[in-house]
Parts: structure tokens; sequence; C-alpha cells
């Protein structure tokens, strides 16, 4: 590309950021559409992708232009240690919603209900797409594709379907709701198309939530443990999900 900082600050209000080597990488395994990326070093962001990620070394190849550091640090908020940093296009949202609403289901939709802490989402992100969720939704007003969010997703927001929707545009299935009033989740099986749902980190459920949940569930915690991270209660809800059983 002749002038990637002009097709930079073109782009910068409305594509997605994705910073660093390993959001990139994700971001065009999961088939992104990247019009501009740089490095500060081209050649090691290359030998890196021929270490970690020679799947994608090609496309990469033809996407990185070198530039200056000063550039490229212009450019961030944050700078990544990798150097490398690419600009992507938001997949469609009418594209997310019907992968969202498609039954039946092959993998569970992952709600995060009213949730405050950008990297606890991005880590979720992260979490579905490894174990192949159908989906990730956010009710309340964190963006979801917010940068940071995309950071702590690793760019993995392109390997699932990642969308902000209130309580009544939830997709369809059996809304499994994580509370620590419901029944154990060790003895219940949940289905493919289950809705899984879990609170915001200070309050838990809303109570449009909670009246919409089919079921509520509880993950086993020795007493007096007050609660587990956001992103390590949906891990074991998607663990158990995975096994199959109850």
């Amino acid at each position: 590309m002749t002038d990637p900082v002009g097709a930079w600050h073109r782009l910068a209000d409305t594509a997605v950021l994705l910073d660093g080597f390993h959001a990139l990488k994700h971001a065009v395994r999961f088939g992104a559409e990247v019009p501009v990326a740089v490095a500060v070093d081209r050649v090691a962001a290359l030998a890196l992708a021929e270490e970690l990620a020679p799947d994608v070394w090609d496309t990469l190849d033809a996407l990185l232009t070198q530039v200056p550091e000063p550039v490229y640090t212009s450019l961030l908020p944050r700078p990544h240690p990798t150097a490398v940093a690419a600009l992507a296009l938001r997949p469609s949202r009418a594209a997310h919603l019907e992968r969202l609403a498609h039954t039946p289901r092959t993998a569970p939709v992952v709600v995060l209900d009213n949730p405050r802490n950008l990297g606890n989402a991005g880590a979720v992100i992260r979490l579905a797409a490894g174990f192949g969720a159908t989906g990730v939704v956010t009710t309340g007003t964190l963006d979801p594709w917010h940068p940071t969010v995309v950071r702590g997703g690793a760019g993995l927001h392109f390997a699932t379907a990642v969308e902000r929707l209130t309580v009544a545009e939830l997709p369809p299935g059996p809304v499994f709701a994580l509370d620590p009033e419901g029944d154990d989740i060790r003895g219940v099986k949940l289905p493919d198309d289950a809705v899984l749902a879990f609170g915001s980190e200070r309050s838990g459920l809303s109570p449009e939530l909670r009246a919409r949940a089919d079921h509520l569930l509880s993950l086993p915690m020795r007493p007096q443990v007050s609660s587990y991270n956001l992103a390590t209660s949906v891990a074991m809800t998607l663990y158990h999900w995975s096994l199959g059983g109850s």
C-alpha cells in the first residue's frame, strides 16, 4: 500500500482496531477484511508469522507495510509489544443476527448481562471462540467491539458472532442463567441451543434477564468464597456443555 497512514486515518473512525500481531493473525485466519496493516519491523513480523501462524503467512506478507516507529505510535493509543497493528472492517450486524437466530444451533450463545469490565468481555469472547460457541451477546451500554475488548479477545471477534442486544432481542433457545441460588450445574445437561446468561461483575443478573430465564444454575464453589471472575464462570459453564452430559 502506497499510503497506509492516509488509509488508516480515513478508516479509523469506523474500522475495528487490531492491536498487535496475534489480533491480526486471528482476524485474518477467520476471514476478516483487513484494508491496512502496519509494522515497525516487517521482517520480524513475518518471522513471527512463519513461527506461529504459517497458515496466514502469505496473507500477512501481502498486507503488512513497514512504517517508522514514530508513525506507528502516532496511530495507536497504546502501542503493542509486537509493534504490529491493523484495521479491519466490522462484520455485518445483519449477518451476525442471522447466525445468532438460526436454528437448530449446534453450540450455545453466551450472554453477558450488562457487563462493566472491557477486559473481562474480551476474555469471554476469546473463550467463546475457543469452544466454538455460536456467539457472544452483551446487554447494556458496553460496546463489545470497543478496542480494549478486541485487544482482550486477541482478534477472535471474527471467529464468532459478537453483538449488543436488549434482553427482549435475545436469540431463541432455552435461557440458562448463572445465579448463586440456582440448581447445581453438575446435575444439568446443557443443550446445544442453550442461551447461557451471566450477570455483571458487580450486581449479577438484571431483573429483566432473571425474568427471561428458563433455568437458574449455580457453579460449584467452596463456602465463604464470594464469586468467580466472569471469564472463569463462562469457561466452567462452556466446559460443562462441551462434556455433553450432566
